[in-house]
């Protein structure tokens, strides 16, 4: 989408302040910039340990996918508070020992009650959980009733976005069920549930909070451009989200590599839609290191 077809969309409405936009992730190589090569996202010579704080001059939120595989440590929650500013937050995957090993079956729960203590290191700057369920979580009996134990068991103190990626699931009972829970329904762009069911599901939110995630096709092996632009999908999206923002708190909007090819731009395009000011490639900049 142009930048002067951006204008013409947002020039009459106005910013939209509670939305937080960002990737799922921050650490990948191709987002550097190489030497000689056209500006992409981090300066050339960004190192490792610079990345997130170079990343939150940009963006005020991401998604974490490390805490799917495992808790994180204390050092690696405390890293990453420090590291960025104070309106910076962080939404956690939760572990897949709960999710995917479990099924969020009572076996969990000490595992859950480990996370969490662990993911309230972040304070203020946990954002939420994501709760991201397997394709072969089908809506059985045996599942529904796990769901049931599941949900009464997560603290109060955090907030939870839960990910169904089998379609039996997007119905009233369940819609209800979270919303008894204040958990929100991740709405997700991707192959596992038909975008009316996402746009369905956008009109009436199960929490006070919003999670929304940008997916793709998982067949590009690089993240340094768009290369199939999705204008239409995302001002379909931007205009649920201008709704959604005058029922809820808070939304929280990430975007996968693989939905266009470099999440960065993705993000972008949707703060520009929302009428938010970016942060481009070329205003970021490296404090020298003394180290």
């Amino acid at each position: 989408m142009q930048s002067n077809e951006i204008n013409q969309i947002t020039n009459h409405q106005s910013p939209i302040t509670n939305c937080h936009v960002g990737c799922q992730g921050w650490n990948y190589e191709d987002w550097i910039t190489k030497v000689g090569g056209n500006e992409i996202f981090y300066p050339h010579g960004t190192r490792t340990n610079e990345l997130l704080g170079v990343y939150a001059k940009a963006f005020d939120t991401v998604e974490v996918d490390s805490t799917f595989y495992a808790i994180p440590s204390e050092n690696s929650i405390e890293g990453w508070y420090k590291k960025t500013p104070d309106n910076f937050t962080f939404s956690l995957k939760l572990w897949q020992a709960i999710t995917h090993e479990q099924f969020l079956h009572r076996g969990s729960f000490p595992i859950l009650e480990e996370f969490c203590e662990r993911a309230k290191g972040l304070k203020e700057k946990l954002a939420c959980v994501l709760i991201q369920l397997p394709p072969q979580f089908v809506a059985n009996p045996f599942n529904v009733t796990a769901l049931t134990e599941f949900l009464p068991v997560l603290p109060r103190d955090i907030r939870f976005a839960i990910e169904f990626r089998n379609r039996e699931w997007i119905h009233t009972e369940i819609l209800e069920m979270l919303s008894k829970h204040n958990v929100t329904l991740a709405l997700v762009e991707g192959q596992w549930l038909a975008h009316e069911q996402v746009m369905y599901c956008a009109e009436q939110p199960t929490a006070d909070f919003v999670y929304i995630r940008w997916m793709g096709d998982r067949d590009l092996t690089a993240f340094d451009k768009i290369v199939r632009p999705q204008d239409e999908n995302l001002l379909t999206y931007s205009k649920a989200i201008r709704r959604l923002s005058f029922r809820v708190e808070e939304i929280y909007a990430t975007f996968s590599n693989f939905y266009e090819g470099h999440a960065p731009a993705s993000a972008n395009k949707l703060k520009e839609l929302l009428g938010q000011t970016t942060v481009e490639a070329d205003d970021l900049e490296i404090q020298p290191s003394l180290f």
